[in-house]
């Protein structure tokens, strides 16, 4: 009897190793894609501060052709 519960224990106990084991690589596997997903997150504020800086400067280019336009049409109505 006393072996019985032995062998019932030392399956609990290889379970139990099984068990953290599989959780242990888990965890590896989702730092992993924890560290790929912040790269991305960085990448991508990096691409929207860029957008935001060329589109800050399209906006004055823009603003820029707008005045001389305004200028050649007001020399056009003076003649």
């Amino acid at each position: 009897m006393s072996f019985e519960v032995f062998e019932k224990l030392e399956a609990k106990v290889q379970q139990a190793i099984d068990t953290i084991t599989l959780l242990q690589m888990e965890i590896e596997e989702l730092k992993e894609k924890n560290n790929a997903l912040s790269q991305d997150v960085q990448n991508a504020a990096g691409n929207h501060e860029a957008l935001t800086r060329e589109n800050q400067q399209l906006k004055e280019e823009q603003h820029i052709w707008q005045e001389r336009l305004r200028a050649l049409l007001g020399k056009m109505e003076e003649v």
